[in-house]
């Protein structure tokens, strides 16, 4: 029994209790093999082959990969009817699992089935693509920082840089980033990249000037100098359509899951 075997047995096991796929598989799918009157069905196999071999139900295996794949089904059932008799399926966390497994296998069903009833539409898309491909890469900064714990910090490094320090010898003596021993320099980037204040203050920057006030994110404080500025191509719409796909898929579902919530009941209690 090879080890890849093992490990699907392991992911499929629970799936195999839940539902004995080989026992009540559909009446109609002849049966490929019979263990102790158990019959593993035509359809379990291509379900089981897709999950092992990535190869779709129906499109058929080759003859040795079929009869390898029949074995492992065998292993698993002779497996499955012995938990049986040895009354796993009532232990106590194995019926939790298969309630979290029930859950997981319907929520993915009910998401698929949302997404397949509600496909993104082309405007959605091209709205994402606008939005979150287009503006934000309309131009990228080249900045230095020197990045300090705390805002006192930040604020004597303004003072020596408006007394005529150099901003790259002070990055390399105070800064705590990993580009201290750059000067500083973050190299090119778009502002969606970056923190949110961190981006803000860089676009009020014009090429040569550093920011007269300390930046708070959640790295620390930040003083930055804008190097330079440029504007850039968007990359092409086919290009980054399955990336858009994704993103305006997740719009849909989390619209679906806040429509339910207005409806529900929900309590949040403490153990």
């Amino acid at each position: 029994m090879n080890i890849s075997f093992l490990r699907l047995i392991q992911s499929m096991a629970l799936s195999a209790s839940l539902f004995s796929l080989s026992a009540s598989a559909d009446e109609k799918s002849p049966a490929v093999a019979i263990v102790n009157g158990s019959a593993i069905s035509a359809e379990t196999l291509g379900m089981y082959g897709e999950k092992r071999i990535g190869v779709k139900p129906g499109k058929g295996f080759p003859e040795r990969k079929r009869q390898e794949l029949i074995t492992e089904l065998i292993n698993r059932e002779l497996i499955y009817q012995d938990a049986i008799k040895e009354g796993l399926d009532k232990d106590k966390f194995v019926q939790l699992e298969i309630e979290e497994q029930i859950h997981n296998l319907l929520t993915r069903s009910r998401i698929g089935k949302l997404l397949r009833d509600n496909p993104p539409s082309e405007k959605m898309l091209k709205e994402i693509y606008q939005t979150q491909i287009v503006a934000p890469a309309s131009v990228e900064y080249r900045a230095r920082h020197i990045l300090v714990p705390t805002m006192e910090a930040a604020k004597s490094v303004i003072e020596e840089l408006n007394k005529g320090a150099k901003f790259e010898a002070l990055a390399k003596q105070k800064s705590t980033g990993p580009s201290s021993t750059q000067g500083g320099d973050l190299g090119w980037f778009s502002p969606n990249q970056m923190a949110k204040h961190f981006s803000d203050a860089v676009k009020k920057l014009k090429p040569g000037e550093y920011s007269k006030r300390p930046v708070k994110t959640r790295f620390g404080w930040h003083v930055i100098k804008l190097e330079q500025a440029r504007k850039v191509d968007p990359p092409a719409f086919e290009s980054v359509q399955e990336q858009i796909m994704k993103v305006a898929q997740n719009n849909i579902i989390n619209q679906y899951i806040e429509e339910l919530k207005q409806s529900a009941n929900i309590e949040i209690q403490n153990p």
